[in-house]
């Protein structure tokens, strides 16, 4: 059964990560796989790639065939040298110790090279930002000098208006001057009168009960009159009875 050492995608939609898996050949990329030795990570820079050194080695020596792929990802990681490596100590040519220290110093190699790399990205990255400040920095100070000489140049323009104007621009301000004033004073002179003005009413309502308890003292005097009429009626009473004790002392004499 041929085997292969491929790339099985599992990232979402344009972020695409993958699995590094050994499977049949005759299987779907997606599909079955024997065995899952790491992963791979395009998206980052430089890539990121994880993968179990150990399995991917004794696979190799096994016979499976890796994609370019995933040959590339191997020689990276030092896997296809000591490969290389193996295979001479195995036919002798080498020892396992000179082996040894070949792949160490190979590896040492290798991963200055990387840091190498990794502190160059980083360095133009910075360097790329640092250029983009420094042009926006630019920009907006040609910008304030634009709105600095657009003042001056305004100034300039009203200073001219002015002295052209001359003693009719003044005698404009002074009017104008002239009818705030008034309007200020006439707003001090109308305010106290207002206040005045709703003041009457309350004073006027506070009286009017004083007025209705001195008017009551008369209303209690005229009604005292009537008994004093009646008091006199009583000899009015008498002088009816007289007359009818002199009819009765006629009609006795008779």
């Amino acid at each position: 059964m041929p085997v292969k050492i491929r790339l099985a995608r599992r990232g979402r939609k344009k972020n695409a990560m993958y699995d590094v898996v050994v499977a049949d050949s005759r299987a779907p990329r997606d599909g079955r796989f024997i065995e899952k030795i790491g992963t791979y990570n395009p998206n980052t820079d430089p890539a990121t790639i994880n993968l179990d050194g150990d399995k991917a080695f004794d696979w190799v020596m096994k016979g499976a065939q890796p994609t370019d792929t995933v040959r590339a990802m191997l020689s990276y990681q030092g896997i296809m040298m000591k490969k290389h490596l193996q295979v001479g100590v195995n036919k002798g040519a080498i020892t396992q110790e000179q082996a040894d220290k070949k792949l160490e110093a190979w590896m040492k190699d290798k991963e200055s090279k990387i840091q190498g790399k990794v502190d160059t990205l980083a360095k133009a990255k910075a360097d790329k930002r640092k250029a983009a400040l420094e042009a926006e920095k630019k920009v907006s100070d040609a910008r304030a000098e634009e709105l600095k000489k657009r003042a001056q140049e305004a100034e300039a323009a009203l200073v001219e208006e002015i002295k052209e104007g001359g003693a009719e621009g003044d005698e404009d301000l002074a009017e104008d001057a002239a009818e705030v004033e008034e309007a200020q004073a006439a707003e001090a002179t109308e305010a106290p009168k207002e206040e005045a003005k709703a003041e009457v009413p309350v004073e006027e309502k506070k009286e009017e009960p004083k007025a209705e308890v001195k008017e009551e003292a008369p209303a209690e005097e005229k009604k005292e009159e009537p008994k004093a009429e009646v008091k006199e009626e009583a000899p009015a009473e008498e002088k009816k009875e007289e007359p009818e004790a002199e009819a009765k002392e006629d009609k006795k004499e008779g």
